[in-house]
């Protein structure tokens, strides 16, 4: 029987990015298919648990007692302990063994997402949520090493086919399945859902991955100096990135500080991964051309992957009055496409360049958002539903290719790296994005309300004749007072305006997330097609 392995650490191979097996010829198709599966369905619930709580985040304040600020960090402390966890997977599979270390911390991410539905308190639920955060931190880079490790090249398309459902698709469906959960059984269920297929997912591991001995004496070896500043920084910035929009960004001292330390830290991590002789991440990888302009690009998915995600929600909730059950499904039509163009991408890769499906990918993802730039009032699902079929065949064709050109020629050891830090700039592309696009979105609302204000004048007729009708209105449907029938209409005109306002900046959102993708299609062009991905007929 093979075994899934843990190369041990010697003096070409830095701690941290040695997942390796036999010989793939060596293992059978069941249990390589099986360890694949598995560990991309535990990537799957990973990050759908992200967007499906953020989707019933209001029902789980109400329920526990928080207040809208404060329930934030049901969100960010699942997030910080997801981002720091991504780049430690690697040396800390070597230690523990892939088996141990993957098992454990799906049986803990289960485990911890049950005991989330029996929170009685805020404090209660962001302690859960972060050990939550931390398991399921792990499960999502394992699962992308295991694809770039443990399947032979022609087949690595189809695994990568199947970790984008995870990484396009769970964002995607995050809101329909936490928004019908909550409307009809109540918030808890959507903790309850990881229930079934995550027994799956473990089921699968336990059968498909060999007993290996610990060498816990690599912990001796460590780069601690690396690991600490990594996690003090990213926790950091993260936090920074969730909170400050909130904490009205540098006008706040706890800001400040924190993206003093952030930037302090990250840079001492920097030097030290370039100095040090066994770095936690191979920096070094990103001087290659694929692998730089592919993380480039991911940035950039993760900015318009995540932040789309966001942006939509909201301009239903506040605009349209939808509820969540009625978000998810407009929203499911950016999941639903998905499901079915993703197993075909594997063929498509074997057909066309791969280079070319990704600039396609984009420029549809791109062209998606540019649709929506010139919303009215009445913009709502019927609007929206081209826009997010147009958006899932983007997203479709863009990450399998895109993860098989970025990882291309990366060694055996070096692939903890090369999946910590594909998957952690993604990561943190999203939280960029989120955090930009909040601040983004609240400057233009304040730029339109000034300008629309300014243009809406009692000298010009059409306002005094507005004003009357809806003065009368108010007066024929119970108010007898005409002097608060008019404050009610200049009301009703201030918040007509200031819906206005809205709109128009959410259009200029969807700009901007247009400009992002087309930034990154840029990014792809300057990628080298590999030799093992040879589609259009090449061989």
């Amino acid at each position: 029987m093979a075994t899934l392995q843990i190369v041990a650490n010697n003096s070409s191979q830095p701690p941290g990015d040695a997942v390796a097996q036999k010989p793939a010829a060596a293992m059978s198709a069941v249990r390589i298919w099986s360890a694949v599966v598995g560990s991309t369905l535990g990537a799957f619930m990973a990050v759908l648990n992200i967007q499906i709580v953020n989707a019933s985040l209001a029902d789980i304040q109400g329920a526990i007692g928080a207040g809208k600020d404060d329930g934030g960090w049901i969100s960010t402390s699942y997030l910080i302990a997801e981002i720091v966890v991504i780049p430690l997977s690697g040396w800390l599979a070597q230690v523990f063994s892939v088996r141990r270390y993957l098992l454990t911390n799906a049986v803990l991410f289960l485990a911890f997402s049950v005991a989330c539905a029996f929170a009685s308190d805020l404090q209660q639920m962001i302690v859960l949520r972060a050990v939550q955060g931390f398991a399921g931190g792990v499960l999502i880079p394992m699962a992308f090493t295991i694809i770039i490790t443990l399947l032979p090249k022609p087949k690595q398309p189809i695994g990568l086919a199947l970790f984008a459902l995870s990484a396009t698709f769970a964002p995607a469906i995050g809101p329909t399945i936490g928004g019908y959960l909550t409307e009809n059984y109540g918030w808890e269920f959507i903790f309850y859902v990881n229930l079934v297929p995550g027994l799956l997912m473990i089921g699968m591991l336990w059968a498909s991955l060999d007993r290996t001995p610990m060498k816990p004496g690599l912990l001796a070896k460590g780069d601690w100096p690396g690991i600490i500043t990594m996690a003090i920084g990213l926790a950091a910035l993260q936090t920074v990135l969730e909170e400050g929009n909130k904490e009205d960004w540098f006008g706040s001292d706890f800001i400040v500080r924190l993206s003093i330390i952030a930037v302090v830290s990250l840079t001492l991590f920097l030097i030290i991964e370039l100095k040090t002789a066994h770095p936690l991440l191979n920096l070094r990888l990103l001087a290659r051309r694929n692998f730089g302009f592919g993380i480039v690009a991911n940035v950039l998915l993760g900015i318009a992957l995540y932040g789309s995600a966001f942006v939509l929600p909201i301009y239903l909730s506040r605009i349209q009055d939808y509820n969540s059950e009625q978000i998810g499904m407009v929203l499911a039509w950016t999941g639903i496409p998905q499901l079915l163009l993703i197993p075909l991408v594997p063929r498509l890769m074997k057909r066309f360049d791969v280079r070319l499906l990704i600039a396609v990918g984009f420029a549809l993802f791109a062209a998606s958002n540019f649709m929506n730039v010139y919303m009215t009032a009445n913009y709502a699902s019927d609007q929206l539903f081209w826009p997010n079929v147009v958006r899932a065949v983007g997203q479709a064709l863009v990450f399998a290719p895109l993860s098989a050109v970025a990882t291309a020629g990366i060694e055996q050891e070096n692939a903890g790296s090369a999946s910590a830090l594909f998957n952690m700039m993604r990561n943190l592309g999203g939280a960029v994005g989120i955090a930009g696009l909040q601040t983004f979105l609240t400057k233009r609302e304040q730029f339109h309300s000034s300008v629309l204000t300014n243009s809406v004048s009692l000298f010009e007729e059409a306002t005094r004749d507005r004003l009357a009708k809806l003065t009368g209105y108010f007066m024929s449907h119970g108010l007898s007072d005409r002097a608060v029938a008019t404050n009610k209409a200049v009301f009703a005109i201030a918040l007509k305006l200031r819906r206005q306002a809205n709109i128009m900046a959410f259009s200029d959102t969807f700009f901007v997330l247009g400009a992002a993708l087309l930034v990154a299609l840029l990014a792809a062009l300057l990628l080298r097609k590999p030799g093992h991905l040879s589609g259009g007929g090449a061989h």
